[in-house]
């Protein structure tokens, strides 16, 4: 055999041997790539909702009435999956660490990417480089509830009260660093009271305590505030809103009632993983819209003093933005950035 032969025949040998390995290597991957490239949704495939609160709350609630409807659209399963604690932070990062291929996303309030990232030292996330936007699902406003062992039926009274009984007062959250938290604090600097903050790990867990007397008041979820309400152990003093709710229309503002800084609204979204494709948004956007404009769906978050909603991506995004922008000015001047949890 010639020479030039010998090194053509190493040439094809080595060739073949480099493919192989590469073949090896490339193999795995290939059921992954074909799973990426399938059609969404797959009929065989589940959904998740993931929920940074305990079942049994008003988020839960909606959450699960839209994953009904939404499987329907679909044509697939669609689930709700509870992960409560630490202030919706274990629900988002598990949502963070998904693949992002449309088959979990996250119901989140507004306190999770405009709130969280600037109180709580724990947050590792991003709510704009490590989040999808997919649609905006609800809004609604916060409700000053008290106890009724607390004689007042209006925010000057509680205020009277708090400043005739200093420290022996307290205030539910369904977190630290959410929305009921900072009102809380916002209200008791405003206001000048003396009162100790009791984080809970949602709306179903912080309720158990402030029905049974444990603490007095509460900033809570309009929803769980009139189911609250309904037992007759709870009174509805103010929404925290710039202006009275069409579903609550006999209740005045905190504003009306000489409490400035307290008139937020708030909102739940829906969000995937980064990198989302975006047909796939594009198919879940249009599949949420479908559900939140079904009477059957308005009719259920009007009950709850929450008027369903959904937006494009592209308004979510930017409605993030502003909400963030907006509490940061108010978590400033509480000093509450980056507290411990």
């Amino acid at each position: 055999m010639s020479g030039l032969q010998t090194m053509l025949r190493r040439r094809r040998i080595t060739a073949g041997v480099s493919l192989g390995a590469l073949a090896a290597v490339l193999a795995p991957m290939w059921p992954l790539a074909a799973r990426a490239a399938a059609p969404f949704p797959d009929r065989n495939r589940t959904l998740r909702i993931v929920l940074g609160l305990a079942a049994g709350g008003a988020s839960d609630s909606q959450a699960r009435f839209v994953a009904h409807k939404l499987g329907e659209v679909l044509q697939i399963p669609v689930i709700v999956e509870n992960r409560p604690g630490a202030s919706f932070i274990l629900a988002t990062e598990e949502v963070i660490r998904a693949a992002p291929d449309g088959y979990t996303l996250m119901y989140a309030p507004s306190s999770v990417v405009a709130q969280n990232p600037q109180t709580l030292a724990q947050v590792r996330y991003d709510p704009f480089k490590d989040l999808t936007p997919i649609s905006l699902g609800a809004r609604g406003p916060l409700v000053l509830t008290v106890h009724t062992s607390v004689p007042a039926r209006t925010v000057q009274e509680l205020v009277a009260y708090i400043k005739a009984n200093p420290g022996k007062m307290s205030y539910a959250s369904f977190g630290t660093g959410t929305s009921s938290h900072i009102y809380g604090e916002a209200f008791a600097r405003q206001a000048g009271l003396d009162v100790v903050h009791v984080p809970y790990k949602g709306g179903a867990d912080a309720a158990k305590d402030f029905l049974a007397g444990r603490v007095q008041y509460y900033f809570d979820a309009a929803p769980n505030a009139i189911q609250n309400t309904a037992t007759g152990k709870v009174r509805m003093l103010a929404v925290a809103a710039p202006r009275r709710s069409p579903m609550l229309p006999d209740v005045p503002t905190m504003g009306e009632q000489g409490v400035s800084g307290v008139d937020m609204p708030s909102w739940l979204g829906f969000y995937g993983p980064a990198r989302m494709p975006a047909p796939v948004v594009e198919k879940l956007n249009a599949a949420l819209a479908q559900v939140l404009a079904m009477p059957a769906t308005r009719d259920f978050f009007r009950q709850g003093a929450y008027e369903a909603e959904s937006s494009s991506p592209a308004a979510l995004a930017a409605l993030t933005r502003a909400t963030y922008d907006q509490w940061g000015d108010i978590i400033r001047k509480l000093g509450l950035v980056r507290q411990p949890q």
